[in-house]
């Protein structure tokens, strides 16, 4: 049996990388320290969020908007 690793994707400056929602660990590709650092504290806020918008988007229904880092 294979776990679910719930990941979002994330863009900068060309850059691409896949980070784990329940950790915020990088689990693909290549992303600056210091924005990756962004990306895991936003993903700290908006857990719940995220994982409420991964099942919405396993069922094919609208996501709900989530804000960015302020």
């Amino acid at each position: 049996m294979t776990d679910i690793i719930y990941r979002i994707h994330v863009r900068y400056q060309g850059m691409k990388a896949s980070v784990a929602i329940e950790d915020g660990q990088l689990l693909d590709g290549t992303f600056p320290p210091k924005q990756l650092k962004l990306v895991q504290a936003w993903i700290e806020i908006h857990r719940d969020e995220l994982l409420a918008d991964w099942e919405l988007a396993v069922t094919g229904e609208e996501l709900f908007r989530i804000p960015p880092l302020q």
